[in-house]
């Protein structure tokens, strides 16, 4: 089964940044990360994969337009049982609230801990299999 992450920033070097981080991964065909610029075009590529193959989103909160809060709700109505984790350079205690009661399964801040993010993936990954 081919297994994809989706990763949602407007950054485009977050892209060359993960690439580095799993590039053994990748390789070796553990899984497949897709990354798109922007909340809608998030919601449009979540909606071509298909669960099971769709084993987690990590989705930026701040963009321009829709941000990754308002992202949230959309994807986990369509995909309820996809996480999906935020990631922000603001990890204060109410963003933390906002996406927990907005359904996302974790929230990282920026640097991002590739440790804790590799941990995740392979749970996603045990849980896919």
């Amino acid at each position: 089964m081919n297994v994809y992450i989706l990763v949602v920033d407007d950054e485009p070097d977050v892209e060359a940044l993960f690439r580095q981080h799993f590039r053994r991964d990748l390789r070796a065909g553990r899984f497949h990360m897709e990354f798109v610029l922007s909340a809608p075009d998030a919601i449009k590529r979540a909606a071509e994969v298909r669960d099971p193959s769709l084993i987690l989103i990590l989705s930026d909160i701040n963009m321009p337009g829709m941000s990754g809060l308002d992202m949230l709700p959309r994807v986990r109505a369509d995909h309820p049982h996809v996480p999906v984790i935020m990631i922000t350079a603001y990890g204060d205690v109410e963003t933390r609230r906002k996406a927990i009661e907005g359904g996302a399964t974790g929230l990282l801040t920026k640097p991002i801990d590739f440790v804790q993010l590799r941990q995740e993936i392979d749970t996603r990954l045990e849980q896919a299999a």
